[in-house]
């Protein structure tokens, strides 16, 4: 596996180099430069491609790579404050979700992030499975809007129940399937219901569709249907966000009890139910419960899964499962939207999940699941006893813990962040005011075992400062 750090180093380092020469100087050749910075070819192909991108070097097939020319230097003086009226006061809060997109940085140990590291994804077989659907006579081919009929039968396999693949809509992964759910369900200005605490890209695609976003309190069984009725009551919504398995950031799965009343809960007060099932193939102790979308009869669930995290970030292909005249308004906005998915993605995404890899990536993906999430509940048993565990959660990706009352979060996290860990402050997971102060740590982003182990122990220091 390539170290991504090392790229960076070597991409500043010749980036450094070329402002130092003028436009059009010859840089070493790359036997030169592999010498020099003590790299791999590999490495030092990427970081030239990157720089290439940037527009700071210029390769030339046979004659070597170049530093491109400089294009004249922007106005500082330019006044661009016109836009700010004409853009009126509509704004799209993505900090959110860009910090759980960020990176490690060098030395930096990291807790947070919502993907697996990815030695513990299927690399080989995903780029194998990318080259025989690259290979298709058909490659070059649009794809059906809905999506190839193969995979969207597959999908709708999974989900069982009265789900068929005409229900379903391919989408460009999970967080594109809610944002056209979110858009085609609710008016602008209306109300959507979501439990507390939730997924942070939840509250931003509903916030960025001007929704007002109502929080409704979980326990460790879920979401409360008593509380949801009223809640739906007193609101008039018609909208519910859920994660009855493996919740983010809790990691609880809807008691059993429970399932039936949410759905009879949505029923009687006229509502739909988005189901987020983001971690279906993230399970590593129980085995998960079936989709709610399995025991709804009256189209009320529109079902959302995606296999961006199992299979690779890049892996953009999810599942968007809709009956009746929802599914109409959701596919035309998905249509306004961005066409269809790409037919390699999906080709290729469906020439993985009929091998035999597939099943033999989920056994494996289990066990490294199970296993991490052990050595990260020893260690913080360990270094930071203080630190309460709410459910050990038999899937998913992270644990949520309370912090003793007091601490302030956000503030706690900052001081992680300067002493070499990254980690998810809860505050930003609760839509309105949280009512208490959790961090939420993920088990899957760190590279090893130890490096959980580490990283615990840099979160205790920074609580101790």
């Amino acid at each position: 596996m390539i170290d991504g750090s090392s790229i960076d180093r070597v991409t500043a380092v010749l980036r450094e180099r070329a402002q130092a020469l003028s436009a059009g100087a010859r840089m070493p050749s790359t036997r030169e430069l592999t010498a020099q910075l003590a790299v791999s070819p590999v490495t030092l192909s990427r970081a030239l491609a990157a720089l290439a991108g940037e527009g700071v070097l210029v390769t030339r097939p046979g004659s070597g790579t170049y530093v491109a020319e400089r294009g004249p230097a922007a106005d500082p003086l330019e006044d661009l404050s016109w836009q700010t009226l004409a853009l009126g006061d509509r704004t799209v809060d993505a900090s959110s979700v860009a910090f759980l997109l960020r990176g490690a940085e060098p030395g930096q140990l990291s807790l947070t992030g919502g993907y697996p590291n990815s030695s513990l994804l299927p690399g080989r077989a995903l780029a194998l499975a990318i080259a025989r659907a690259a290979r298709r006579p058909d490659a070059a081919e649009r794809p059906p809007v809905a999506g190839i009929a193969p995979l969207r039968e597959w999908f709708a396999r999974q989900v069982a129940g009265t789900v068929s693949a005409d229900d379903v809509l391919i989408t460009a992964g999970g967080q594109s399937a809610l944002s056209a759910a979110f858009r085609a369900i609710a008016p602008s200005g209306s109300s959507v219901l979501v439990e507390s605490p939730t997924y942070i890209g939840a509250i931003a695609v509903a916030r960025a569709a001007r929704l007002n976003v109502i929080p409704v309190p979980t326990d460790e069984h879920g979401v409360r249907p008593d509380v949801l009725a009223e809640t739906l009551a007193l609101t008039g919504a018609r909208l519910f966000y859920c994660q009855p398995t493996y919740q983010n950031p809790t990691g609880t799965i809807l008691a059993p009890d429970r399932r039936q009343a949410v759905l009879e809960v949505a029923r009687d007060a006229g509502a739909f139910v988005i189901e987020d099932d983001y971690a279906r193939w993230l399970g590593h102790g129980a085995t998960a419960p079936p989709p709610l979308i399995s025991e709804d009869s009256d189209g009320r669930v529109i079902y959302i899964g995606s296999l961006t995290k199992v299979l690779s970030p890049n892996m953009r292909v999810g599942a968007l499962i809709a009956r009746g005249p929802v599914a109409e308004r959701i596919r035309a906005h998905r249509v306004v939207d961005d066409f269809f998915v790409s037919r390699t993605l999906q080709e290729a995404a469906l020439e993985l999940l009929t091998a035999p890899a597939w099943r033999t990536h989920l056994t494996r993906l289990a066990a490294a699941l199970s296993e991490r999430r052990t050595a990260l509940l020893r260690a913080l048993a360990t270094t930071a006893p203080d630190l309460h565990l709410g459910v050990a959660p038999s899937g998913g990706l992270h644990l949520w813990v309370r912090l003793p009352d007091g601490i302030d979060d956000v503030a706690l996290a900052e001081h992680a962040r300067a002493a070499g860990v990254l980690v998810s402050p809860g505050r930003p997971y609760h839509p309105a005011e949280p009512p208490a102060p959790h961090l939420r740590l993920s088990y899957a982003a760190a590279a090893n075992t130890r490096e959980l182990a580490t990283a615990v122990q840099r979160l205790a220091t920074a609580q101790r400062a």
